[in-house]
C-alpha cells in the first residue's frame, strides 16, 4: 500500500471486512473465491477435457502431447457493490463508557451482513436456474421424488446425479449445497434415519448426511431474504427448495483450475475507506466497496435438483 492509498483505505477495518464470515453463507461451497487483478476480462471456461486424464506417456523422438485446460468464453465485468454505514456521535459517547466496544468494526461488519447477503442471492440465483442446466444435469422432482416424501430415496437419486456427472467430466462431484428446508427433509427421512439408528442416538448432522451421500462437503444454505418490502412482508429461503451437486477442487489455486463454479474477485476487495465525519448527520462514516461476480465455468460438473421438497 503507497501513501496515496493509506489515505484513503483503512488497512485493520480492511481486515475486518476480507475476514468476514456469516455461518448461514454457502455460496462460496460452490463458488470459490479467485482473485483476480483486474475489473474485467474473459471467463475462462471448462469443457470435459478439463477435468479429464490424459495420457502424457511419450516414445523416445515422439511429439509431446500438449493440453489446453479452459478455453475463452464470453467478456465479463466485475460488479461493484458500495455501501456506508454511519455511527452517530452519540453512540460512540456511549460506547466510551464501556471499554472493548469497537463501533468501527461493528459498523464493517453490519456493512459486510448484507454484502454477503446480495451475493449470496446472486449464487443461488445461478446455481439453482434449470435453463443453465443440460437436460442430463438436472431433474424436477416429482411428488413422488421429492425428499419430504417418506417413500422416496434420496441416496438412490443423489448417486445417479452423480453417475451423470461422472459421464460428462470423467470426475464424481464432491460437494453439495441445499437450502435448510431440504436438509430438513433429508435429516427425518425415514431411510436415512434408519441408516443411523445404530450408529447415534443424536439428530443427524450435517457432517452425517455429507458421509451417508459420501461428499467431501455438504453445505445448508439458511440466509433468508424478506419477499418485498412491505411491512407484513414474510421471509423466504435464499436457496429456496433446491439442491446442487458438484465438482469443485478442494484445494483451488485460481480460476485456471477446472471448476463447476468461482466467484471472481478484485484484489484487495473488499476494503474499508479511511472514515469521515459527517457533520449533517453528525455521525461518522465508513464504506466498504466490494467489485466480485459469481460465474459458471464449467456447469457440465453440476447437478441440479430442482423441488427437492
Amino acid at each position: 500500500m503507497n501513501t496515496q492509498q493509506a489515505r484513503i483505505i483503512d488497512p485493520v477495518l480492511s481486515q475486518t471486512a476480507q475476514g468476514y464470515q456469516h455461518a448461514d453463507r454457502i455460496g462460496s461451497v460452490l463458488f470459490p473465491y479467485a482473485d483476480i487483478n483486474q475489473r474485467g476480462g474473459t471467463v475462462v471456461r471448462f469443457g470435459k477435457e478439463s477435468f479429464r486424464k490424459t495420457n502424457a506417456r511419450r516414445a523416445p523422438g515422439a511429439d509431446t502431447t500438449t493440453i489446453q485446460l479452459g478455453h475463452a468464453g464470453e467478456a465479463f465485468s466485475l460488479v461493484q457493490d458500495a455501501l456506508n454505514a454511519k455511527v452517530p456521535r452519540e453512540h460512540l459517547q456511549d460506547a466510551d463508557a464501556v471499554p472493548g466496544i469497537d463501533l468501527g468494526a461493528s459498523a464493517v461488519r453490519t456493512v459486510m451482513n448484507n454484502m454477503t447477503l446480495s451475493l449470496e442471492c446472486e449464487q443461488a440465483e445461478l446455481a439453482t436456474n434449470p435453463d443453465t442446466y443440460g437436460e442430463n444435469n438436472k431433474i424436477v422432482m416429482s411428488a413422488a421424488e421429492k425428499w419430504s416424501n417418506p417413500e422416496s430415496d434420496p441416496a438412490d437419486k443423489v448417486d445417479e446425479a452423480k453417475d451423470q456427472v461422472r459421464a460428462r467430466i470423467g470426475v464424481e462431484p464432491n460437494r453439495m449445497a441445499l437450502s435448510k428446508p431440504v436438509f430438513t427433509a433429508l435429516k427425518n427421512h425415514p431411510k436415512i434415519k434408519e441408516q443411523f439408528k445404530y450408529t447415534s442416538s443424536d439428530s443427524i448432522t450435517v457432517a452425517m448426511l455429507a458421509a451417508y451421500f459420501e461428499l467431501e462437503t455438504l453445505a445448508v444454505g439458511k440466509s433468508v431474504i424478506l419477499d418485498s418490502a412491505e411491512d407484513d412482508a414474510s421471509f423466504s429461503d435464499v436457496w429456496g427448495k433446491d439442491a446442487v451437486l458438484a465438482y469443485v477442487p478442494t484445494d483451488s489455486h485460481g480460476f485456471e483450475e477446472p471448476s463447476y463454479g468461482y466467484t471472481y474477485r478484485l484484489k484487495g476487495h473488499p476494503f474499508v475507506e479511511a472514515p469521515y465525519w459527517d457533520n449533517s448527520k453528525k455521525s461518522w462514516i465508513y464504506g466498504v466497496t466490494y467489485d466480485r461476480l459469481p460465474l459458471l465455468t464449467g456447469v457440465e460438473a453440476g447437478f441440479l435438483f430442482k423441488s427437492a421438497v
